[in-house]
């Protein structure tokens, strides 16, 4: 992997940090370690980056990101095949998640060439007659984004599209696991025109992104990851815009006339969709009693029918998770769940970073996996008799991205996606469905702000006002 995107600023020669397969443990390729002796370098040529930004008018920035997604277009296979390689994900998904980033960039540049501004309209209020004018939109100037493993791509792109349409420049935090798919975009971005100032890429440990939270000059901190850490954050980042996905515990009901055969394929899809590492993966199933014998046992037979293995095999329905640690990490909180009296229906086998699909039903409601996030491959079931009760067991975890329902009354479902807590609430959809023009975020504790490029876009500007009197 080729290291000239990042500028030497330290005497010493850094350490690396290896990127490795989590299918086979191979080396994937290394990026400088850098550390908090590296800001004030990493900060020099961000601030040549603001300037350099703010000075491409509208459409050289739509044009670069237009250009971008052709480049990326051209070459899908290689983008799809590091994914596989650095996340493990299927090859498939990986497919999928750089189409969703080819659009993520097209969003953008759309964004850069309409959203300039508004015209006001003072003369609507009385005593502003002799007033006319607008406003436009104006970048923040430096923006910091920390980016996860799960989606090593799109995420990426979905900071980096809209804060560069609206002439910013960015400080660009990747997650060590896989920061390799966020380099190459950062590339290709160069390569379609974009001044390599703009976006700086910072890799690096847990110091190197609390030095960075903390600077004085960032405009505004766009997060994507956990909880804890985006709570450390806010304590750091002192005076700044927030902008943070913090995680999920989705919620799907599933309603007694559902289409049970196109509800049970969607929930496992939603389940089990890049190892179940995903914050808006189908996380509690709640069923009808009426018809929770036979969704299990499809649901079941389904799960167990997955293929799974190597990433890279077209036919391979699931891969492993992020790293063996975290395979561990959700083991040891089903076995929890298990002592405390859960039924295991299958799954909870691991082999190193492996961890099978894994359904559960009868988990305690007081139990972590029940509470928490599980960002893992495992799902529960339980049924209800009533929608009052299934609202409430819906509503109970203090996150909330997304949610499912699944009926045909489409009034019931309305009524449903009314009283449900969530950002988004996907009828007829798993709780996973994201369309990337869409606001993206949650209720509660699930995060601040929305992403979704036009939204992102608009928190990453800031309006400007020009009132013009005419005296005369």
């Amino acid at each position: 992997m080729n290291l000239s995107y990042l500028p030497r600023v330290s005497l010493q020669e850094p350490a690396l940090i290896d990127v490795y397969s989590p299918f086979d443990g191979s080396l994937v390729g290394s990026v400088e370690n850098l550390g908090v002796q590296d800001v004030p370098g990493l900060l020099a040529r961000a601030r040549q980056g603001v300037s350099d930004s703010a000075a491409l008018p509208r459409h050289r920035r739509a044009s670069i990101l237009e250009n971008t997604a052709r480049l990326i277009e051209r070459d899908a296979a290689d983008f799809a095949g590091l994914i596989v390689d650095e996340a493990g994900k299927t090859l498939r998904q990986a497919e999928k998640e750089v189409k969703r980033c080819i659009n993520t960039l097209r969003l953008s540049a759309e964004e850069a060439r309409r959203n300039a501004g508004e015209v006001v309209p003072f003369d609507a209020y009385e005593g502003s007659e002799s007033r006319q004018g607008w406003f436009t939109r104006e970048p923040l100037g430096l923006i910091l984004a920390i980016t996860p493993y799960n989606d090593p791509l799109n995420l990426v792109a979905h900071k980096l599209g809209p804060a560069i349409a609206g002439g910013n420049a960015v400080i660009l935090k990747p997650s060590e696991l896989t920061p390799l798919s966020a380099i190459k975009l950062v590339q290709y971005l160069g390569l379609a025109g974009l001044p390599d100032t703009v976006v700086t890429v910072a890799t690096g440990g847990a110091e190197l992104g609390k030095a960075l939270v903390a600077v004085r000059e960032v405009r505004m901190i766009s997060f994507t990851g956990g909880f804890t850490t985006g709570e450390q954050i806010a304590r750091n980042a002192g005076l700044k815009k927030l902008a943070m996905d913090l995680g999920g515990n989705a919620p799907v009901l599933v309603l007694e006339d559902c289409d049970l055969a196109a509800t049970v394929e969607a929930c496992v899809s939603g389940a089990f969709w890049a190892a179940g590492q995903n914050c808006i993966g189908t996380q509690r199933i709640l069923v009808h009693a009426s018809i929770y014998e036979a969704f299990r046992e499809r649901f079941v037979a389904l799960t167990r029918s997955m293929v799974l293995g190597d990433p890279a095999r077209r036919e391979t329905d699931m891969g492993p998770m992020i790293t063996e640690a975290a395979a561990r990490r959700v083991e040891a909180v089903v076995e929890q769940a298990l002592e405390e009296g859960a039924t295991l229906l299958c799954g909870h086998q691991r082999e190193g970073a492996a961890y099978a699909p894994t359904v559960l039903e009868q988990v305690s409601h007081a139990s972590q996996l029940w509470r928490e996030e599980a960002f893992a491959p495992v799902v529960m079931l339980a049924p209800f008799d009533d929608r009052e009760q299934a609202v409430a067991l819906a509503n109970a975890p203090e996150y909330s991205l997304h949610a499912g329902v699944f009926t045909q009354d489409l009034s019931a479902a309305l009524a449903l996606a009314k009283r449900i807590e969530a950002g988004g609430v996907m009828i007829n959809d798993s709780s996973d469905y994201r369309f990337d023009a869409m606001p993206f975020g949650g209720s509660k504790y699930g995060s601040l702000g929305r992403e979704g490029v036009r939204f992102a876009y608009e928190d990453m500007t800031q309006p400007k006002v020009v009132c013009i009197n005419q005296l005369s």
